[in-house]
């Protein structure tokens, strides 16, 4: 067994240009880390029609007793104008105790303190802890998710292989490592509708039907109303209209149709069959020939506070001295698939600075976070 350094870790995973679905050489770099702790690793590729390949890694360390999950990712999002990098988005460079680069926040700084938690808590507990420690490393999260976390979770199902708790390392800290731990997202569901009427000439509306009305009522169908004024844990449900798209370049045609799509960040108050059906009540009220078409990439999920969160906020207390708020607040993330199967939390680094030019992270966090999952490792299987 060999130590493992998070800092050199998270700079070799940078240097990885693992654009979604593209994986560089990365998830090899995790492998190689956990293997030299004893990790078992399976690499797993999985396909679906109109989807890219996606490799995925699963890695456990132990055989029987209670299986502690690490989960997480190490595709990234592009990183746009390169020129406008202080730095080289995929160099690793660390300067003035930042290391920069894309996904140093989002999330290969998080994956490699996985394995340098691991790494410390067998250091203190020994290889013969009374349970196992497994990593879920997708590259596919960034992307739409189809062949990476959801597959290999029914893949550990038809082995029999289960997971009793996770923490998921997305970036949940607004401006310093131990504010924030999350323990649910809300759903997100788009809608994609498309009023029909009959194109013609506007002087003469009578020959024609514009659709583009109905559409306007349609809309403000659902928007004069909040949704909800939210719930014990979790901010309001909101529903946005992001864009709505006519492609008329004259001023004397009725057109034939109008399009709008919604997209509602809803809490669990709600669920997406429930919001779908009051969109269709909705617009059956304006009345008039529409199309609605719904995708669903996640309904709200809570783990209520209990032994999980409070054995993270234990571990980030004695690590940073803060005790970090239970919240729901931001997107969508893998966690969604998780909490299936067993509790699941997110704690990972900042997230200041996540898909933005210049992404970075302090290197003393990524060395605290490993601390963190040390920690946390240590309560779950009862080590000093």
């Amino acid at each position: 067994m060999s130590g493992i350094d998070p800092v050199a870790l998270a700079r070799a995973l940078i240097r990885c240009p693992s654009v979604t679905p593209a994986d560089e050489g990365a998830l090899d770099t995790v492998q190689g880390a956990l293997e030299g702790l004893g990790f078992v690793c399976h690499r797993l590729v999985f396909s679906e029609e109109g989807q890219p390949d996606i490799d995925n890694l699963y890695a456990r360390l132990g055989t029987g007793g209670r299986n502690f999950c690490f989960a997480g990712h190490t595709d990234v999002v592009p990183v746009g104008d390169s020129g406008a990098w202080t730095h080289d988005p995929f160099g690793g460079v660390i300067a003035d105790g930042l290391l920069y680069g894309r996904g140093a926040a989002d999330m290969k700084g998080a994956v490699a303190a996985f394995a340098g938690g691991v790494s410390r808590f067998l250091d203190g507990a020994g290889p013969e802890f009374g349970g196992s420690v497994s990593l879920l490393i997708t590259g596919d999260e960034e992307g739409d998710a189809v062949n990476g976390t959801r597959k290999v979770l029914g893949w550990l199902k038809e082995r029999g292989e289960r997971i009793d708790a996770c923490i998921v390392g997305e970036p949940t800290n607004p401006d310093r490592l131990g504010q924030m731990i999350k323990i649910g997202r809300r759903g997100s569901m788009t809608g994609r509708l498309t009023v029909h009427g009959i194109q013609g000439h506007t002087a003469y509306p009578a020959q024609a039907d514009n659709p583009l009305p109905r559409l306007v009522r349609m809309l403000e169908a659902v928007t004069a109303e909040p949704l909800d004024r939210g719930s014990d844990h979790f901010d309001p449900s909101n529903l946005e209209i992001t864009t709505i798209d006519v492609g008329n370049p004259v001023n004397n045609v009725i057109p034939a149709q109008g399009r709008a799509t919604i997209n509602i960040r809803f809490n669990d108050l709600h669920d997406s069959a429930a919001l779908e059906g009051w969109l269709r009540e909705c617009f059956d009220r304006i009345g008039g020939r529409y199309e609605l078409s719904v995708r669903v990439t996640g309904e709200s999920f809570l783990t209520p506070p209990g032994p999980l969160s409070e054995l993270v906020a234990g571990a980030v207390e004695r690590v940073t001295g803060l005790r970090p708020e239970l919240s729901t607040t931001g997107g969508t993330s893998d966690a969604r698939f998780i909490k299936d199967r067993c509790p699941v939390v997110e704690f990972g680094l900042v997230n200041r600075t996540i898909h933005q030019v210049d992404e970075h992270v302090e290197t003393a966090d990524i060395d605290r976070l490993a601390d963190i999952y040390a920690a946390t490792l240590a309560a779950y299987f009862g080590k000093p």
